[in-house]
């Protein structure tokens, strides 16, 4: 079954009677990798065509679906048809013509490519490496009624598909045979998956992600709808088809996405927060539990001049806002201060003090660490009129409250997101050895658990294959060596060519971040403590070593991620569980090296040198 996007349910009620039948056809008569896209913008412009069919194998056809009858056409010529309807007698433009405006705007924008055309030792030096080709369904119309009619004058008869041509009984070698009838020339093509994903980016500015940017690189800085020229890039990058359908077909309604770390999840709600921002005239709310991980969003959404329209916060910096803003006196600071403070909020919800229904649309990254009181706060806040609640959510990465917290179904919580629930399971994050290495640590956490019908499932991560180095565990002789040894690293990395930038320090406790920045310091080495008021400016001071806890890296993605002070987990009474997840979030922040270092050995160590030594075997064999 060929893949639609967005999928077919989300786009039926903007369907009409002719667009749901032919592209039924479409899914099922086609192959699975056939990729079709219903009317989503295309290009810079952002044109509209009704149907996109590619393959890598036979091109790209543009298709317009029109719902006439034969006795409501009046009169057709080669530019316009005279239509009667309820409105009187109505002009619209040959729907041929729109196929093929379509159709060549996306033929000139792809030949600008170098990487899609054919080389110039070719004979066809300069043309596009694929097919492309433009044409007409009309739903309502026979073959016979069509020839009778003479609209084979004004649209020639193999680049039309009549109605008695998408019956569901029809062969889906025939089907296929009127797709490919309509293409002027057929030459043998066989597009790379680097080449697939160039075709995408070029057609679909919004699914770009810039590269070193990884699941915030969203719209790789251009505005949509702006005709500007760009260089084009030598490694493209975009959201994969499955994510991309996703994002697009991510309607009104309660919605949850549960995801493994590194599944795109936040990328797909950057997606959806922009694409709200342009629908809603109230303003989207994106929330989390990460202040530093909010700031980051925060500020991709500012360079994206969305700042009026997306206000990006953790979760209790809302709830200080609330409270200032309807002028409700905030509690005590002592330390119960964050639980009051919500309490407060919700208690002014119920007064009447703090309005319900502000924003047309909530987003929740990290739902896994929220209470589940806060939703049903949430929940309120949401204008009835779009009821448009996303939340993103890995069990996995539950590092910052009890496991009890894990056990209710969204119902209870006034979610209703039955039936609207979905699952990604392959991570593209981490290489295939950085992955495999934390699952086998924390093996026991991501056996697949059975939930309730509507309840919170443990998901294992899929690795998306990427390849590279083994995590290193690197043991030194004394405390007082750690510390040097990471610094030589980082040069090592400098020297190889590394930028600081891409460089991260996890830490699990505040003193080791103050060790750290001093080490760092006292070297030279340009470095960015993720602490107070600096976590919301962390990412504006540039070539510099990040250094975050392991509770502020979740949602956050570096080249490199060094974690020191291994031997001192799990510290003596710690819940180990805890701390094991708390172990894994940190490794998966690593998109290309882990290095882990410690002096003295303990239960973590002892487990990720024994991940190592068996993922090692394991490739091995393999190899």
């Amino acid at each position: 079954m060929a893949t639609l996007i967005p999928t077919r349910n989300g786009c039926l009620p903007r369907m009409t009677g002719g667009e749901k039948r032919f592209s039924e056809r479409l899914e099922t008569k086609l192959e699975d990798d056939y990729l079709l896209w219903y009317d989503v913008p295309v290009g810079l412009k952002q044109r509209r065509p009704d149907f996109v069919v590619f393959h890598p194998r036979r091109g790209m056809l543009v298709l317009e679906v029109k719902d006439w009858k034969p006795d409501t056409i009046r009169h057709a010529d080669s530019t316009q048809f005279t239509l009667i309807t309820d409105r009187g007698l109505v002009k619209e433009a040959n729907p041929l013509l729109q196929a093929r405006a379509y159709a060549l705007e996306i033929g000139v924008v792809l030949e600008r490519d170098p990487a899609l055309r054919h080389p110039p030792s070719s004979h066809y030096a300069g043309k596009l490496v694929m097919p492309w080709a433009y044409g007409v369904v009309l739903a309502n119309i026979s073959r016979q009624q069509f020839v009778d009619g003479e609209l084979d004058a004004v649209i020639p008869g193999h680049l039309a598909i009549c109605r008695d041509e998408i019956y569901d009984g029809v062969e889906p070698e025939a089907f296929q045979e009127r797709l490919w009838a309509m293409f002027p020339q057929v030459f043998p093509t066989a597009l790379t998956l680097p080449q697939i994903d160039r075709v995408r980016w070029h057609l679909f500015p919004e699914i770009r992600v810039s590269p070193g940017e990884g699941q915030f690189g969203l719209f790789d800085n251009i505005a949509t709808g702006t005709t500007k020229s760009l260089e084009i890039p030598d490694l493209i990058k975009v959201m994969d088809a499955q994510q991309e359908q996703l994002a697009r077909s991510l309607g009104d309604e309660h919605r949850v996405i549960h995801g493994v770390a590194g599944s795109g999840k936040t990328m797909i709600l950057g997606f959806r927060a922009m694409q709200l921002a342009c629908e809603l005239a109230k303003p989207v709310l994106v929330l989390c539990y990460n202040k530093t991980l909010a700031a980051r969003l925060g500020q991709l959404m500012g360079e994206r001049g969305l700042a009026d329209k997306v206000d990006v916060r953790n979760f209790h910096s809302w709830c200080y806002q609330m409270l200032q803003a309807y002028h409700v006196p905030l509690p005590e600071k002592d330390e119960n201060y964050f639980p009051a403070m919500v309490a407060k909020v919700m208690e002014g919800v119920e007064r009447g003090q703090i309005p319900r229904f502000q924003y047309g649309a909530v987003l929740i990254d990290e739902g896994h660490d929220f209470e589940p009181d806060w939703y049903k706060l949430i929940v309120q806040m949401i204008d009835p009129n779009t009821n448009s609640l996303l939340v993103l959510y890995d069990d996995a990465q539950n590092i910052n409250g009890s496991a009890s917290r894990r056990k209710f179904t969204w119902k209870s919580l006034g979610v209703q997101a039955q039936g609207r629930t979905t699952i990604l399971k392959l991570n593209y994050r981490n290489t295939l050895e950085i992955l495999a290495v934390a699952r086998s640590f924390a093996n026991e956490l991501l056996d697949a658990q059975a939930g309730q019908d509507d309840g919170v499932p443990l998901i294992a991560p899929e690795s998306a294959g990427r390849r590279g180095a083994l995590p290193e565990l690197i043991r030194v002789e004394h405390a007082r060596d750690e510390l040097p040894c990471l610094v030589q690293r980082i040069r090592d990395e400098q020297a190889r060519g590394r930028r600081l930038d891409d460089i991260a320090v996890l830490y699990r406790y505040g003193w080791q971040g103050d060790k750290l920045r001093e080490a760092l310091t006292r070297a030279d080495i340009p470095c960015r403590l993720a602490e107070g008021k600096d976590k919301s400016s962390l990412f504006l001071v540039k070539d510099c070593v990040k250094l975050i806890t392991m509770h502020s890296s979740k949602g956050l993605e570096f080249p490199l991620v060094i974690i020191p002070y291994l031997g001192q987990l799990p510290k003596p009474g710690e819940d180990e569980s805890h701390e094991a997840r708390l172990l894994y979030v940190a490794m998966t922040r690593a998109t290309e090296r882990l290095l882990l270092i410690h002096h003295e050995d303990s239960v973590f160590s002892k487990r990720i040198r024994d991940s190592i030594n068996e993922v090692q075997g394991q490739l091995e064999l393999s190899a």
